[in-house]
């Protein structure tokens, strides 16, 4: 596929992903998650030709002018989007399929100084949401999606959903393990495991209370 086709096919998908965007020259000129995209394309020239130093500057210059870094190192596929990518940090040992989507702060990254495959592999058509955290050299599913603000240090099977700290799948093979699951309305496995425990501190609460009272009677008696 030629450059301009390339291009286009980047806009198009823009379109796609964001009800906001309204004309090829508004998302050529202000969209920063595709002028990330671009920059990291040739940076990744460079660095596949391990002329090291250009790919690193090009990689700082985009970092600076778009708030998002992309290693230069980091395999990308086609129609990959990168939506209010501010804060957006992908190591150098990711490798992204097609039709993946990131949004604001997210982080795929390492979980220490060991060589070698480091990062995660997000395979196509995977979703990233808001501040997530993909952390090692682990896999996110095909089709699958990670909460907002989650920390996912496992592999995510295909199509299925993982939210919360660490990551918890909620959805599996497609069959909602919860109802009503809705991008902005994710469950939270730890803030029902917490209100789980407040239910027993109030049991036990209760509880104390009457052998209070029952202590207290039996004395009254006496």
């Amino acid at each position: 596929m030629g450059i301009l086709k390339r291009m286009k096919e980047d806009m198009d998908v823009v379109f796609d992903q964001d009800p906001a965007a309204r004309s090829y020259i508004e998302v050529f000129l202000t969209y920063s998650g595709l002028h990330a995209i671009w920059a990291h394309r040739i940076a990744h020239f460079f660095f596949k030709r391990n002329l090291l130093f250009i790919a690193r500057s090009i990689s700082q210059i985009s970092r600076f002018f778009t708030g998002i870094e992309i290693h230069p190192g980091a395999t990308i596929g086609r129609k990959f989007f990168i939506d209010h990518g501010m804060g957006v940090v992908i190591g150098e040992t990711c490798e992204i399929g097609d039709n993946v989507t990131l949004f604001q702060g997210v982080t795929l990254g390492g979980t220490g100084k060991e060589k070698g495959k480091r990062h995660p592999t997000i395979k196509d058509n995977a979703m990233v949401t808001n501040g997530a955290r993909v952390l090692g050299n682990i896999t996110i599913g095909n089709s699958s999606k990670v909460g907002a603000g989650s920390v996912v240090l496992k592999d995510v099977p295909d199509h299925s959903t993982v939210v919360g700290v660490p990551g918890q799948i909620v959805v599996k093979n497609g069959e909602k393990i919860r109802k009503n699951l809705d991008h902005h309305k994710l469950p939270d496995p730890v803030a029902d495991r917490c209100a789980h425990l407040q239910e027993e501190i109030d049991a036990l609460k209760e509880e104390i209370a009457k052998l209070k009272e029952v202590k207290q009677n039996g004395n009254n008696d006496l």
